[in-house]
């Protein structure tokens, strides 16, 4: 049996990107002969991103649009891919161009390679790097990251990077999921180390969107931010490994 490759990408108003999102992930993917199939998550977009998207079905055969039927967020609309996917393998990824089809297939090839159940991305080791990444939010990522290092003890230093992939066994070993909206960025990491599960970094790149408007809002983000963080911490120190890992006992 093949094993098989799930890329869930939420898109809120992604019209001016989510064309060549998909078509530039499905073409590196097809390029490597990886099974895969892409789960757009359409999160109640305004724009002609459905109509979009529509199109984009007719064009390519491993593609599925679905909507996020919960509220609006980051989060849930994320959550909602995760529910429809299929693969062996999840991976997220951006619909606004920011994250490289390339990255995923060295994620993936990985993540095969090692067997590991988790594979993050760091912008900010050697092989990593950004592109116009706004100087405030660069800031504030620098700082947040360094705090999560210092209260967890581990060296992973991008732990808000969205771009990541899972065993599926693994994320159903993260749920409950918690965040709604971008804190999910930071629950999943957070719970897959404090739960033991196994995990390598590898360097990613990210560049700026070229359209279209950021959605995070970071004034509104920082409550939720410290909020799974006081969660995984409090999970890590008093939970007894009622959430860790379990090997399967064998007969």
């Amino acid at each position: 049996m093949q094993t098989t490759l799930s890329v869930v990408i939420p898109a809120h108003n992604e019209e001016g990107s989510v064309r060549e999102t998909v078509k530039s992930i499905s073409g590196a993917l097809t390029r490597e002969h990886i099974p895969f199939e892409i789960v757009v998550v359409n999160d109640h977009s305004t724009d002609a991103t459905t109509t979009v998207l529509a199109e984009l079905v007719q064009e390519i055969p491993q593609l599925r649009a679905v909507d996020n039927k919960q509220l609006p967020g980051y989060g849930r609309t994320v959550v909602s891919g995760i529910n429809a996917a299929h693969g062996d393998y999840v991976a997220i990824m951006m619909a606004d161009l920011s994250d490289d089809p390339e990255d995923l297939v060295r994620f993936y090839r990985k993540a095969q390679e090692t067997g590991a159940d988790c594979v993050f991305g760091s912008r900010f080791i050697k092989g990593g790097a950004t592109y116009d990444y706004p100087q405030f939010k660069l800031l504030l990522n620098r700082f947040a990251n360094t705090l999560v290092r210092v209260l967890f003890g581990f060296r992973y230093n991008d732990c808000t990077n969205a771009f990541k992939l899972f065993k599926r066994d693994t994320l159903e070993g993260l749920r409950p999921f918690l965040s709604p909206h971008f804190n999910l960025t930071l629950e999943l990491p957070l719970k897959a180390i404090v739960r033991g599960y196994s995990y390598v970094v590898l360097p990613n790149s990210w560049h700026n969107r070229k359209s279209g408007v950021s959605k995070l809002k970071i004034k509104e983000m920082g409550s939720r931010y410290l909020f799974v963080l006081l969660y995984c911490l409090i999970e890590r120190h008093f939970s007894r490994g009622d959430f860790k890992k379990s090997d399967p006992v064998l007969s």
